[in-house]
């Protein structure tokens, strides 16, 4: 393979990683806020991936719907567990109300 080739390789599989996967239209958005608030935010929303080929896990601000960040299931799990087992405490040290 040329060095040109190579290089070529190279950025299609660049772009291919940058690709935003599409966002299904059907998802059921869950809103990550307190009870007792009515406003509208801005929170986190999550939403799991419908159906046996779609793992995915999506994550956006209500300010900004259009945003939508991606995870594996298994990503989100282990995410989900670090936090109930206090690995991220740290990031709310010294904020009010945490």
């Amino acid at each position: 393979m040329t060095e040109k080739q190579t290089a070529t390789q190279t950025a299609t599989q660049t772009e291919q990683q940058l690709e935003t996967p599409r966002v299904p239209a059907d998802l059921d958005w869950t809103r990550a806020a307190p009870e007792d608030e009515q406003g509208p935010g801005p929170w986190i929303e999550i939403a799991f991936g419908q159906g046996d080929n779609d793992d995915a896990v999506y994550l956006r601000e209500t300010s900004d719907p259009d945003n939508v960040v991606t995870t594996t299931r298994k990503k989100w799990d282990a995410f989900v567990l670090g936090v109930q087992a206090g690995e991220f405490d740290h990031f709310v040290e010294g904020v009010e109300g945490a």
